[in-house]
């Protein structure tokens, strides 16, 4: 039969009967497109398809005597299951940060048999679902695990089952290496320069600031972006803090105990170029008003005196909401404010983030994460990969990009990517805000 333009795709041969499907870490607007696309892709070619639900979380509970339940462990994907899901809210099989591989961090740790146990709980799991591949949904803590899992099932004895896994890229932060735009950021931009044109309103008809926090924990994408579009006086991300504003302390590590080196900014100097910019604002523009924001990430470059006693989760992260760094910058600047100026200014801290993750999804990300899930059938039936994180170049183009080259191959991390101080982007954010002279 001769394809035309009106065909449907062409139907590849395949062996695949069943494969699981799982998203974890924090939601994104658009989970639901990238689930569903990817669900009715293998349904619409003869594969049934499993929603595990609640992240790793319910197969780490896999055991002889509690084995997967349906219903309550995972769903049954069908046709009817998926009638308008594209443009949903939420995820309609949950997430969770249950991680298998936390206690894996180097090629070795995977002969354990004790550190691996983990990720052998969830081997066990999927092979009593009888699942043919999986598919993984998550940010760069998922993408790690993906990573273990397909590691630790190439040391399996020869003849054992493999289960291929491919991988598709998620998080608001959009700190992804090996994709330029992640499904959810753009809503959740939009969302939060919303709330930050809402508060500029209300800061000018009270004459007050506002200093917001919003997520963003390795890189600034989210605060540069939720910035420009929200057009906020100030923007400041991990990537600013260099130069006069980093500092070096002892501390301990973690993890091993021992003492090193670690990077801190340097709170004097942060401060004093926020009030540089109300006054700017007050003196030279006449406007007694204004939104700072501020990136999450920066906690992580707190004095450790700011940390102390603040939990870390399986992925060795501190839990920043605990810390509320909107709150203690704002009193910082208040007093600072008053010290130079000799005049009181309110400075009011507020964090946002939280209701961008499940915002109802723009068409952007729809189309954005629709063509991940899509590309999740095409790796795994058309190309028949195993270890590569599905991306998009161009317009929505496709590509499959090796675990090898997103993760570094002594201790199993994936990489950041950061925004370039001097790229373009960044620029845009200083071209748009009050300008400062240092």
């Amino acid at each position: 039969m001769t394809q035309t333009t009106l065909s449907r795709p062409r139907r590849t041969e395949h062996n695949f009967r069943r494969v699981a499907i799982l998203f974890a870490g924090g939601p994104a607007p658009a989970a639901n497109a990238v689930i569903s696309a990817a669900a009715v892709s293998f349904l619409r070619n003869g594969i049934q398809v499993l929603g595990i639900k609640h992240g790793y979380s319910h197969l780490l509970e896999f055991s002889d005597d509690h084995p997967m339940a349906v219903g309550r462990d995972y769903e049954v994907i069908d046709h009817k299951m998926l009638k308008r899901t594209r443009s949903s809210q939420g995820i309609m099989i949950g997430t969770a940060r249950a991680n298998p591989g936390k206690h894996v961090s180097h090629p070795s740790h995977l002969d354990d048999t004790e550190r691996a146990a983990p990720l052998q709980t969830v081997y066990d799991a999927l092979c009593s679902l009888e699942v043919d591949a999986l598919v993984s949904i998550g940010g760069d803590d998922t993408l790690k695990t993906a990573n273990k899992f397909k590691m630790f099932q190439d040391r399996l004895p020869t003849g054992s089952r493999q289960i291929p896994v491919v991988h598709l890229p998620k998080t608001i932060d959009n700190d992804y290496s090996g994709i330029d735009f992640t499904f959810g950021y753009f809503t959740a931009v939009d969302t939060l320069a919303s709330e930050i044109r809402n508060l500029l309103a209300d800061g000018e008809s009270t004459q007050s600031y506002f200093l917001t926090e919003t997520m963003g924990r390795s890189a600034g994408w989210l605060a540069y972006g939720a910035g420009i579009a929200g057009e906020a006086s100030l923007t400041i991300s991990v990537e600013d803090i260099t130069g006069k504003y980093l500092e070096q302390e002892q501390a301990t590590d973690p993890e091993t105990g021992e003492q090193k080196m670690r990077p801190v900014m340097n709170l004097p100097e942060v401060v004093n170029r926020i009030v540089a910019t109300m006054r700017v604002r007050e003196e030279d523009e006449g406007k007694k008003y204004g939104v700072i924001v501020m990136a999450e990430g920066l906690a992580e470059y707190l004095p450790s005196s700011y940390l102390e006693g603040i939990p870390r989760d399986d992925h060795g992260h501190i839990n920043i909401s605990q810390i509320n760094l909107g709150q203690m910058f704002s009193s910082l600047v208040a007093e600072e404010y008053a010290r130079q100026t000799g005049r009181k200014k309110k400075v009011t801290g507020v964090q946002l983030g939280y209701e961008s993750r499940c915002a109802r999804p723009h068409a952007f990300d729809v189309m954005l994460g629709s063509q991940l899930g899509v590309g999740a059938y095409r790796a795994l039936v058309e190309e028949r990969h195993n270890g590569v994180m599905v991306s998009v170049v161009g317009q929505l183009d496709l590509r499959y990009v090796p675990f090898e080259q997103l993760v570094d191959p002594d201790n199993l991390v994936t990489k950041v990517r950061y925004v370039d101080p001097n790229c373009d982007f960044h620029q845009l954010t200083r071209f748009l805000e009050t300008y400062v002279h240092d």
